[in-house]
Protein backbone atom coordinates (compact mmCIF):
# COMPACT_ATOMS: atom_id res chain seq x y z
CA UNK A 1 0.00 0.00 0.00
CA UNK A 2 2.93 2.09 1.34
CA UNK A 3 4.79 1.40 -2.22
CA UNK A 4 1.59 2.26 -4.34
CA UNK A 5 1.19 5.23 -2.43
CA UNK A 6 4.63 6.65 -3.04
CA UNK A 7 4.38 5.81 -7.14
CA UNK A 8 1.28 7.52 -7.18
CA UNK A 9 2.92 10.80 -5.66
CA UNK A 10 5.89 10.44 -7.69
CA UNK A 11 3.55 10.09 -10.61
CA UNK A 12 1.65 13.60 -9.43
CA UNK A 13 4.78 14.80 -8.64
CA UNK A 14 6.04 14.31 -12.62
CA UNK A 15 3.23 15.65 -14.00
CA UNK A 16 2.89 18.69 -12.40
CA UNK A 17 6.17 19.63 -13.09
CA UNK A 18 5.91 18.90 -16.37
CA UNK A 19 2.84 21.14 -16.50
CA UNK A 20 5.18 24.14 -15.72
CA UNK A 21 7.08 26.29 -17.72
CA UNK A 22 9.51 29.24 -17.34
CA UNK A 23 8.35 32.47 -18.28
CA UNK A 24 10.92 35.57 -17.68
CA UNK A 25 10.06 39.05 -17.18
CA UNK A 26 11.49 42.23 -18.13
CA UNK A 27 10.94 45.47 -15.94
CA UNK A 28 11.63 48.59 -15.50
CA UNK A 29 13.98 48.57 -11.89
CA UNK A 30 13.32 51.10 -9.04
CA UNK A 31 11.75 50.67 -5.44
CA UNK A 32 9.90 47.30 -5.79
CA UNK A 33 12.16 45.45 -9.41
CA UNK A 34 15.82 44.83 -9.26
CA UNK A 35 16.20 43.23 -12.66
CA UNK A 36 14.85 40.20 -14.84
CA UNK A 37 12.34 37.79 -12.75
CA UNK A 38 11.30 33.66 -13.28
CA UNK A 39 8.21 32.98 -12.93
CA UNK A 40 6.96 29.07 -13.17
CA UNK A 41 3.48 28.26 -15.57
CA UNK A 42 1.10 26.30 -15.13
CA UNK A 43 0.00 25.13 -19.09
CA UNK A 44 -3.39 23.79 -17.36
CA UNK A 45 -4.14 25.78 -14.75
CA UNK A 46 -2.37 29.20 -16.28
CA UNK A 47 -0.92 29.76 -12.55
CA UNK A 48 2.44 31.66 -12.84
CA UNK A 49 4.14 30.57 -9.14
CA UNK A 50 7.65 30.64 -7.84
CA UNK A 51 8.71 33.94 -8.69
CA UNK A 52 12.89 34.21 -8.90
CA UNK A 53 15.08 37.26 -9.03
CA UNK A 54 16.87 35.60 -12.42
CA UNK A 55 19.48 38.46 -12.46
CA UNK A 56 19.79 41.64 -10.81
CA UNK A 57 20.17 44.17 -14.11
CA UNK A 58 18.75 48.04 -14.79
CA UNK A 59 15.82 48.74 -16.29
CA UNK A 60 15.63 44.99 -18.58
CA UNK A 61 12.75 46.84 -20.76
CA UNK A 62 12.91 44.42 -23.45
CA UNK A 63 14.78 40.99 -23.58
CA UNK A 64 14.30 37.79 -25.92
CA UNK A 65 15.75 34.03 -26.42
CA UNK A 66 18.43 33.09 -29.18
CA UNK A 67 17.08 30.55 -31.36
CA UNK A 68 18.37 27.56 -29.04
CA UNK A 69 16.81 29.41 -26.01
CA UNK A 70 20.05 28.35 -24.36
CA UNK A 71 20.48 32.28 -23.85
CA UNK A 72 18.58 35.32 -23.20
CA UNK A 73 19.73 38.70 -24.46
CA UNK A 74 18.10 42.13 -22.55
CA UNK A 75 18.09 45.81 -23.80
CA UNK A 76 18.68 48.22 -21.00
CA UNK A 77 19.10 52.60 -20.41
CA UNK A 78 20.90 53.51 -17.26
CA UNK A 79 23.11 56.12 -16.30
CA UNK A 80 25.75 54.14 -17.24
CA UNK A 81 24.53 54.16 -20.72
CA UNK A 82 22.46 52.08 -23.42
CA UNK A 83 23.44 48.56 -23.83
CA UNK A 84 22.31 44.92 -24.99
CA UNK A 85 23.06 41.97 -22.93
CA UNK A 86 23.92 38.58 -23.18
CA UNK A 87 23.05 35.80 -20.49
CA UNK A 88 23.55 32.13 -20.09
CA UNK A 89 20.46 30.12 -18.98
CA UNK A 90 21.64 28.14 -16.27
CA UNK A 91 20.09 24.94 -15.24
CA UNK A 92 18.14 26.47 -12.60
CA UNK A 93 16.72 29.10 -14.55
CA UNK A 94 18.72 32.14 -13.36
CA UNK A 95 21.03 33.66 -15.35
CA UNK A 96 24.57 34.23 -16.07
CA UNK A 97 26.54 37.18 -18.02
CA UNK A 98 28.29 36.48 -21.06
CA UNK A 99 28.84 39.95 -22.08
CA UNK A 100 27.35 43.85 -22.76
CA UNK A 101 27.92 46.00 -25.50
CA UNK A 102 26.72 49.20 -26.62
CA UNK A 103 23.39 49.56 -28.31
CA UNK A 104 24.47 51.90 -30.90
CA UNK A 105 21.89 54.90 -29.40
CA UNK A 106 20.01 56.56 -26.82
CA UNK A 107 16.66 54.44 -25.34
CA UNK A 108 17.05 51.18 -26.73
CA UNK A 109 13.54 49.45 -26.46
CA UNK A 110 13.52 45.99 -28.54
CA UNK A 111 16.18 43.34 -29.47
CA UNK A 112 15.44 40.61 -31.99
CA UNK A 113 17.42 37.98 -33.08
CA UNK A 114 17.24 35.86 -36.91
CA UNK A 115 16.12 32.78 -37.47
CA UNK A 116 19.93 31.23 -37.43
CA UNK A 117 20.49 32.87 -34.09
CA UNK A 118 24.02 34.55 -35.67
CA UNK A 119 22.62 38.17 -35.80
CA UNK A 120 20.71 40.60 -33.44
CA UNK A 121 18.87 44.15 -34.15
CA UNK A 122 18.28 46.67 -31.56
CA UNK A 123 15.93 49.90 -31.67
CA UNK A 124 17.33 52.72 -30.26
CA UNK A 125 14.00 55.08 -29.73
CA UNK A 126 15.58 57.66 -28.02
CA UNK A 127 18.86 57.96 -30.27
CA UNK A 128 16.51 57.08 -33.99
CA UNK A 129 19.06 54.53 -34.41
CA UNK A 130 19.28 50.72 -35.09
CA UNK A 131 22.26 48.11 -34.60
CA UNK A 132 22.76 45.29 -36.20
CA UNK A 133 25.22 42.47 -33.90
CA UNK A 134 26.86 39.57 -35.12
CA UNK A 135 26.05 36.41 -32.43
CA UNK A 136 28.80 34.02 -31.49
CA UNK A 137 28.32 30.35 -31.29
CA UNK A 138 28.78 31.13 -27.42
CA UNK A 139 25.88 33.50 -27.79
CA UNK A 140 28.67 35.96 -26.55
CA UNK A 141 28.15 39.24 -28.99
CA UNK A 142 30.30 41.01 -30.93
CA UNK A 143 30.26 45.18 -30.82
CA UNK A 144 27.61 46.13 -34.00
CA UNK A 145 28.99 46.38 -37.13
CA UNK A 146 26.29 48.61 -38.20
CA UNK A 147 24.61 51.48 -37.21
CA UNK A 148 21.87 53.04 -39.04
CA UNK A 149 20.49 56.48 -38.16
CA UNK A 150 16.87 57.26 -39.49
CA UNK A 151 16.86 61.03 -38.21
CA UNK A 152 16.78 63.74 -40.42
CA UNK A 153 16.94 67.52 -40.43
CA UNK A 154 13.41 68.00 -40.02
CA UNK A 155 11.61 65.22 -38.79
CA UNK A 156 13.07 63.15 -35.15
CA UNK A 157 13.34 59.11 -35.78
CA UNK A 158 12.45 56.47 -33.18
CA UNK A 159 12.92 53.34 -33.69
CA UNK A 160 10.81 51.53 -32.09
CA UNK A 161 11.22 47.60 -33.22
CA UNK A 162 12.73 45.56 -36.00
CA UNK A 163 12.61 42.10 -37.22
CA UNK A 164 14.58 39.98 -39.70
CA UNK A 165 12.87 37.89 -42.26
CA UNK A 166 15.09 35.59 -44.26
CA UNK A 167 17.52 38.03 -46.02
CA UNK A 168 15.16 40.79 -45.22
CA UNK A 169 14.89 43.49 -42.21
CA UNK A 170 11.86 45.78 -41.39
CA UNK A 171 11.80 48.77 -39.17
CA UNK A 172 9.01 50.36 -37.71
CA UNK A 173 9.47 53.98 -37.02
CA UNK A 174 7.34 55.85 -34.73
CA UNK A 175 8.82 59.27 -35.28
CA UNK A 176 8.40 58.86 -38.65
CA UNK A 177 5.63 57.06 -39.67
CA UNK A 178 6.90 54.38 -41.47
CA UNK A 179 8.03 50.87 -42.07
CA UNK A 180 11.51 50.38 -43.41
CA UNK A 181 12.28 47.43 -45.51
CA UNK A 182 16.40 46.47 -46.03
CA UNK A 183 17.64 44.09 -47.41
CA UNK A 184 21.26 41.95 -46.95
CA UNK A 185 24.46 42.80 -49.33
CA UNK A 186 27.50 41.51 -49.27
CA UNK A 187 26.98 41.32 -45.35
CA UNK A 188 25.66 44.78 -44.71
CA UNK A 189 21.57 45.74 -44.89
CA UNK A 190 20.56 48.18 -47.40
CA UNK A 191 17.17 50.20 -47.91
CA UNK A 192 14.60 49.23 -50.53
CA UNK A 193 11.97 51.35 -49.96
CA UNK A 194 9.56 53.31 -46.57
CA UNK A 195 6.50 51.65 -46.13
CA UNK A 196 4.53 55.08 -45.70
CA UNK A 197 1.89 54.55 -42.29
CA UNK A 198 -0.85 57.77 -41.94
CA UNK A 199 0.80 60.92 -40.87
CA UNK A 200 0.70 60.61 -37.15
CA UNK A 201 0.00 57.07 -36.77
CA UNK A 202 3.38 55.90 -34.89
CA UNK A 203 3.78 52.50 -35.75
CA UNK A 204 5.46 50.59 -32.36
CA UNK A 205 5.67 46.96 -32.99
CA UNK A 206 4.52 44.63 -36.53
CA UNK A 207 3.74 40.65 -36.83
CA UNK A 208 5.13 38.80 -39.88
CA UNK A 209 2.58 36.34 -41.33
CA UNK A 210 4.50 32.91 -42.35
CA UNK A 211 6.15 32.91 -45.27
CA UNK A 212 5.67 37.25 -44.98
CA UNK A 213 2.95 37.09 -46.81
CA UNK A 214 1.17 39.95 -44.88
CA UNK A 215 2.77 42.30 -42.20
CA UNK A 216 0.51 43.68 -39.48
CA UNK A 217 1.76 46.96 -37.88
CA UNK A 218 0.23 48.35 -34.82
CA UNK A 219 0.33 52.50 -34.50
CA UNK A 220 0.64 53.35 -31.07
CA UNK A 221 -0.68 56.94 -31.78
CA UNK A 222 -3.69 56.77 -33.88
CA UNK A 223 -4.48 53.50 -31.91
CA UNK A 224 -4.79 51.23 -35.40
CA UNK A 225 -3.60 48.15 -36.95
CA UNK A 226 -2.74 48.29 -40.33
CA UNK A 227 -2.10 45.60 -42.88
CA UNK A 228 0.39 45.41 -45.60
CA UNK A 229 0.45 42.45 -48.21
CA UNK A 230 3.29 41.50 -50.35
CA UNK A 231 3.72 42.11 -53.73
CA UNK A 232 6.74 40.89 -55.59
CA UNK A 233 8.68 41.53 -52.41
CA UNK A 234 7.32 44.89 -51.99
CA UNK A 235 4.39 45.67 -49.53
CA UNK A 236 0.82 46.97 -50.64
CA UNK A 237 -0.95 49.23 -48.00
CA UNK A 238 -4.62 47.11 -48.00
CA UNK A 239 -6.21 47.76 -44.62
CA UNK A 240 -6.60 50.45 -42.00
CA UNK A 241 -8.48 49.36 -38.43
CA UNK A 242 -9.60 51.00 -35.35
CA UNK A 243 -7.78 48.94 -32.44
CA UNK A 244 -10.45 51.05 -29.96
CA UNK A 245 -14.00 50.13 -29.01
CA UNK A 246 -16.66 52.39 -31.23
CA UNK A 247 -17.49 53.80 -27.70
CA UNK A 248 -14.37 54.87 -26.16
CA UNK A 249 -13.79 58.31 -25.22
CA UNK A 250 -10.34 59.97 -24.15
CA UNK A 251 -6.80 59.28 -25.28
CA UNK A 252 -5.18 56.13 -25.88
CA UNK A 253 -1.92 54.61 -27.27
CA UNK A 254 -1.06 50.95 -28.78
CA UNK A 255 1.39 48.96 -27.75
CA UNK A 256 2.27 45.51 -28.39
CA UNK A 257 0.54 42.99 -31.10
CA UNK A 258 0.72 39.13 -31.65
CA UNK A 259 -0.30 36.68 -33.85
CA UNK A 260 -1.89 33.13 -32.94
CA UNK A 261 0.05 30.45 -33.74
CA UNK A 262 -2.79 29.03 -36.27
CA UNK A 263 -2.82 32.65 -37.54
CA UNK A 264 -6.89 33.05 -37.46
CA UNK A 265 -6.12 35.53 -34.63
CA UNK A 266 -4.53 38.55 -33.98
CA UNK A 267 -4.23 40.47 -30.93
CA UNK A 268 -3.23 43.93 -29.87
CA UNK A 269 -2.87 46.18 -26.30
CA UNK A 270 -4.50 49.54 -25.92
CA UNK A 271 -2.68 51.65 -22.93
CA UNK A 272 -5.24 54.39 -22.03
CA UNK A 273 -8.44 51.86 -22.83
CA UNK A 274 -6.45 49.62 -21.01
CA UNK A 275 -7.96 46.90 -22.91
CA UNK A 276 -6.58 43.88 -25.46
CA UNK A 277 -8.17 43.96 -29.04
CA UNK A 278 -8.60 40.91 -30.53
CA UNK A 279 -9.60 40.65 -34.94
CA UNK A 280 -10.59 37.22 -36.47
CA UNK A 281 -8.14 37.01 -39.83
CA UNK A 282 -8.97 36.14 -42.69
CA UNK A 283 -6.17 33.78 -44.09
CA UNK A 284 -7.29 34.27 -47.74
CA UNK A 285 -7.06 37.90 -48.02
CA UNK A 286 -5.13 38.90 -44.73
CA UNK A 287 -8.20 41.24 -44.16
CA UNK A 288 -9.14 41.98 -39.98
CA UNK A 289 -12.65 41.87 -38.30
CA UNK A 290 -12.52 43.42 -34.98
CA UNK A 291 -14.69 40.69 -32.56
CA UNK A 292 -13.41 41.59 -28.82
CA UNK A 293 -12.51 44.64 -26.62
CA UNK A 294 -11.88 43.11 -23.12
CA UNK A 295 -9.96 44.85 -20.55
CA UNK A 296 -7.01 44.33 -18.95
CA UNK A 297 -8.10 44.42 -15.31
CA UNK A 298 -4.84 46.95 -14.97
CA UNK A 299 -3.14 49.84 -16.37
CA UNK A 300 -0.99 50.29 -19.14
CA UNK A 301 -0.64 47.15 -20.72
CA UNK A 302 2.93 47.59 -22.93
CA UNK A 303 3.42 44.20 -23.71
CA UNK A 304 1.64 40.41 -23.87
CA UNK A 305 2.47 37.47 -25.03
CA UNK A 306 0.29 34.04 -25.60
CA UNK A 307 2.02 31.11 -23.63
CA UNK A 308 3.07 28.27 -25.98
CA UNK A 309 0.48 25.72 -26.11
CA UNK A 310 -2.32 28.83 -27.06
CA UNK A 311 -4.73 28.05 -24.20
CA UNK A 312 -3.56 31.58 -22.14
CA UNK A 313 -2.76 35.22 -23.18
CA UNK A 314 -0.71 37.20 -20.07
CA UNK A 315 -0.43 40.49 -19.83
CA UNK A 316 2.09 42.78 -18.50
CA UNK A 317 0.04 46.22 -17.04
CA UNK A 318 3.13 48.68 -16.33
CA UNK A 319 1.55 51.07 -14.37
CA UNK A 320 -0.83 48.96 -11.94
CA UNK A 321 2.30 46.77 -11.36
CA UNK A 322 0.44 42.82 -12.32
CA UNK A 323 0.38 40.54 -14.62
CA UNK A 324 -3.51 39.63 -15.84
CA UNK A 325 -4.20 36.47 -17.18
CA UNK A 326 -6.48 35.17 -19.85
CA UNK A 327 -8.15 31.63 -21.53
CA UNK A 328 -8.24 31.96 -25.40
CA UNK A 329 -10.94 30.33 -26.65
CA UNK A 330 -9.22 28.46 -30.00
CA UNK A 331 -12.50 28.06 -32.01
CA UNK A 332 -13.55 31.66 -31.68
CA UNK A 333 -10.04 33.48 -30.72
CA UNK A 334 -11.90 35.28 -27.61
CA UNK A 335 -10.41 35.84 -24.13
CA UNK A 336 -12.22 35.36 -21.09
CA UNK A 337 -10.48 37.11 -17.77
CA UNK A 338 -8.49 34.44 -15.34
CA UNK A 339 -6.99 36.06 -12.83
CA UNK A 340 -4.35 38.14 -12.34
CA UNK A 341 -1.08 38.08 -9.99
CA UNK A 342 0.84 41.41 -8.80
CA UNK A 343 4.06 41.76 -10.01
CA UNK A 344 7.30 44.12 -10.20
CA UNK A 345 7.00 46.76 -12.71
CA UNK A 346 6.51 44.25 -15.54
CA UNK A 347 6.83 45.64 -19.11
CA UNK A 348 7.69 42.30 -21.20
CA UNK A 349 6.76 38.76 -21.01
CA UNK A 350 9.02 36.19 -22.66
CA UNK A 351 7.95 31.72 -22.85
Amino acid sequence: MKATLTVLLMGFSILTYSQNIPMYVGTYTGEDSEGIYLYNFNTKTGELSAKTLAIKTVNPSFITFSANKKQLYAVSESDNGSTLSAYNITKNGTLSLINKVNSGGKGPCHVQLNKKGDKAVVSNYGGGTFAIYNVEESGSLQEAFQVTDHNIETVKSHAHSAQFLDSNLFVADLGRDFLAHYTENQGTYTLKENYKMEAGAGPRHFEISKKGKYIYVINELNSTVTVLKNAENSYKYIQNISTLSSDFKGESFCADIHLSKNEKFLYGSNRGENSIVVFKRNKKNGMLQKIQNISVHGDWPRNFTLAPNGKFLLVANKKSKNISIYNVNKKTGKLSFSHSIKAPTPVCLLF
